[in-house]
């Protein structure tokens, strides 16, 4: 039997088969008074498969939820904002780019406070507010992604808040190193390469049994090994969104995005994000720095085909519950990134390669993206393109201090960056 489930106002279609709870569509026995929410009632109960109208954005001022915040605008969504606008993302303050039309909140999604406020009146949530560094600030990372989480379900739950979805930002790095496959002896699940291998320079992954390099597999959605906090933060993350939201009838979807790409790739963090670190580095005339080889493999996606994940698996009941991985579908080496964003950017610089690492870095993660696919969403826009993108956002933004250096320093004097050896 198929199920017509119209989305309110908005007239947002969706045609399903089979049961809606198997798309994880909350049941209750009670009616509505209006067609605002979606229900059937076979036997003698109601499901009810949710409308969005006015939806929550964590970290609203930031790359990602920004762009979210604008296509819900534009979609006809009244959107909210909580954002505790930190100094390191924002230090001038609330961007302007903000849409007059969004309620925005200063605050802390840490904060029961904060978050309550926020949360109340809201149908759905996108929790985007997150901390990623390549510092060692173990706590930081628990603290703001994983606690947050298991917060907001509290908040929830002993406030009786009528949460019909959320969305939660996960990351690439759930998956750490995942799967290779060795000619030899098949698949294997890729374990973190040794501070030793690496100070002698050898980077690649290799078999456990032959010891030979061997080739990465695109990642699927069932990969969980984190080798950073960053990522065991935001397994857990999944962790909490699966089991809560299951045992307490809220749909969760968690999106495992890759590297985005973008206009609003905030310019003030020189210890995480290729784009910014590198484009800092060409505007000030000095080369883009690699780290190892500058073979290593990534693929890179574009803020906007991000924001659209975000909506369609918010809209299609047959993301609930479920993980995604979010991809711009094409493998890159840092190097092909390098050399494609200095011509971008016009340059005769050549980039570097000075014989270092970064503990905890994987070698090559590429994701296999077929499942978000399966809901008609695929990647629209190329990498040249999110990399002129980015290029012209910079040129508004007055002078582009290069702070690389000074991170660089701080990293090593950390041991987050080491040197090779023999070099």
């Amino acid at each position: 039997m198929n199920f017509l489930l119209r989305s309110g106002t908005y007239d947002h279609v969706v045609i399903f088969s089979g049961n809606p709870l198997s798309y994880g569509c909350p049941y209750t026995s009670r009616t509505t008074s209006d067609d605002s929410d979606l229900f059937f009632h076979p036997e003698n109960y109601y499901i009810i498969c949710a409308v969005y109208k006015h939806v929550l954005v964590t970290g609203g001022a930031g790359f990602i939820g920004s762009h979210t915040v604008d296509l819900l605008i534009s979609k006809g969504y009244k959107v909210r904002i909580l954002d505790s606008l930190q100094r390191r993302v924002h230090p001038k303050g609330k961007p302007g780019y903000i849409p007059p039309e969004a309620e925005f909140i200063l605050g802390d999604v840490s904060s029961p406070k904060d978050l309550y406020r926020s949360l109340r009146g809201v149908d759905a949530v996108f929790h985007m507010a997150a901390y990623q560094d390549y510092m060692p600030d173990f706590g930081h990372f628990i603290h703001t992604n994983t606690e947050s989480t298991a917060l907001m379900f509290e908040l929830i739950l002993a406030n009786r808040l009528p949460i019909k979805k959320i969305v939660f930002a996960s990351s690439q790095a759930v998956a750490g190193d995942g799967k290779w496959n060795c000619k030899n002896h098949g698949e294997f699940w890729a374990e973190p390469r040794p501070i030793e291998q690496l100070e002698t320079g050898q980077w690649e992954i290799r078999c456990p049994t032959c010891k030979r390099e061997c080739k990465n597999v695109l990642m699927t959605e069932d990969i969980c090994r984190p080798i950073t906090t960053y990522g065991i933060s935001k397994y857990a993350v999944e962790l909490l969104a699966q089991t809560l939201g299951k045992k307490y009838l809220i749909p969760t979807v968690c999106l495992r995005y890759t590297y985005v790409q973008g206009p609003r790739n905030s310019i003030y963090n020189a210890y995480s994000g290729i784009l910014r670190v590198f484009a800092m580095r060409i505007l000030n005339n000095k080369p883009p720095i690699l780290v190892e080889d500058g073979m290593g493999l990534r693929d890179y996606v574009n803020c906007a085909d991000v924001a659209r994940a975000n909506l369609i698996v918010l809209e299609d009941p047959r993301a609930n519950n479920e993980i995604f991985f979010v991809g711009g579908g094409k493998a890159y080496s840092a190097i092909e990134f390098a050399r494609t964003m200095l011509k971008v950017f016009n340059s005769k610089l050549e980039p570097q390669i000075p014989g270092i690492f970064r503990v905890g870095d994987t070698r090559s993660t590429v994701s296999d993206i077929s499942r978000l696919n399966k809901l008609g969403w695929i990647p629209k826009v190329s990498l040249e393109k999110s990399l002129a993108a980015y290029r012209d956002w910079l040129l508004t933004q007055g002078r582009i201090e290069d702070v690389s250096n000074e991170a660089m320093k701080n990293m090593i004097r950390q041991k987050v960056i080491r040197k090779v050896k023999n070099i």
